[in-house]
C-alpha cells in the first residue's frame, strides 16, 4: 500500500554491529548530520535485512519512515549503499506501508504469548518426530491433519525470505494476500500450500502435542511447545519502508522471478 507523502528532511542513522555498517553510519552522520531517532523524519538503517526488520519492529506504529542501505550479507529489502546524493535519493524514494502479522500462542499450561511478525509466523517441529497440525481458516477446518516439519504464514514482505526457501510463492508488496506454505510436507504429500486473503484468520492446532512438540516463531520471537497458534494481519500496527525510485519492491519481485 502506497504511503502518504511525508517530510524527509532530517535523518537518524542506525547500524548493525558489523564493522562496515558502523563505519558507514559514522561517515554519513558526519556528512549529513544525525538527528535523534525520536525527532527524525527518516531512519536510515545500515546493515542487512535482519537489522532492517529489527528497525521496523522498533519503530512500528510511530509513523517513522525507514530506508535501508545494504552493509550486511543479505539485503533483498535494502537499497544499494552510496554515500553521495542521499538527500536527493530519499526525496525521490517510493514509500510502501506494510502491516505485520499478529501471532497469539497458547501453551499446555494455559499461558499465552502475543508477538508481531513482519516476515512470517512459522511453526516448526521440536523433535525428531514430524509435527501433526490441524489448519482452520476463518473458523472452518481446511486441513484435518498436516504431517510435516513445519508450516508458515508469510506476508508479501516475507515472501522472499523463509517462505521462498520452502518453495512458497513470491507476492508483490501491495498484494492483498498471505502465503500459507508447508515445510517438508509428508501427508498430504502433494499439498503445496495456499494463497489466503489478507483478512484471513488462521488457526493451527497441534495434534499429539506431547509426543510431537512444536515451536512457534514470529520473526525472531520463539515460543516453545505450543498447543495452538492464531495468526492474522494486524489491523493497527504499520511500518513504512522506502525504496529508491526505479528500484521498487515490485521491480525486485519481477527480477527475482526471472532469475535461474
Amino acid at each position: 500500500m502506497a504511503a502518504t507523502r511525508k517530510a524527509r528532511d532530517t535523518f537518524a542513522f542506525v547500524s548493525s554491529d558489523a564493522p562496515d555498517a558502523e563505519e558507514a553510519a559514522a561517515r554519513l552522520s558526519a556528512r549529513y548530520g544525525n538527528t535523534p531517532v525520536a525527532e527524525a523524519d527518516v531512519i536510515v538503517a545500515l546493515g542487512g535485512d535482519g537489522f532492517l526488520l529489527q528497525t521496523l519492529r522498533e519503530t512500528m506504529g510511530t509513523g517513522k519512515q525507514v530506508y535501508g542501505m545494504n552493509r550486511g550479507t543479505v539485503g533483498f529489502l535494502m537499497n544499494e549503499f552510496h554515500e553521495e546524493g542521499l538527500r536527493e535519493r530519499l526525496h525521490a524514494a517510493d514509500a510502501e506501508v506494510i502491516r505485520p502479522l499478529e501471532m497469539h500462542t497458547t501453551s499446555a499450561d494455559g499461558s499465552t504469548v502475543h508477538a508481531l511478525a513482519i516476515n512470517e509466523v512459522s511453526l516448526l517441529r521440536q523433535s525428531y518426530q514430524a509435527a501433526k497440525i490441524r489448519i482452520t481458516i476463518d473458523g472452518k477446518v481446511r486441513l484435518e491433519e498436516l504431517i510435516c516439519d513445519g508450516v508458515m504464514v508469510a506476508t508479501p514482505a516475507g515472501s522472499t525470505a523463509y517462505n521462498l526457501s520452502a518453495h512458497g510463492p513470491i507476492l508483490p508488496l501491495d498484494a492483498s494476500l498471505l502465503a500459507l506454505t508447508p515445510v517438508s510436507p509428508f501427508r498430504p504429500r502433494r499439498w503445496r500450500g495456499a494463497l489466503l486473503p489478507k483478512q484471513a484468520v488462521v488457526r493451527f492446532d497441534i495434534l499429539e502435542d506431547e509426543k510431537r512438540p512444536v515451536n512457534a516463531v514470529a520473526d525472531h520471537t520463539e515460543v516453545k511447545s505450543v498447543t495452538s497458534v492464531l495468526v492474522q494481519e494486524s489491523r493497527a500496527a504499520t511500518a513504512t519502508l522506502l525504496f529508491d525510485a526505479g528500484h521498487s519492491w515490485s521491480e525486485r519481485i519481477l527480477t527475482e522471478q526471472f532469475l535461474y
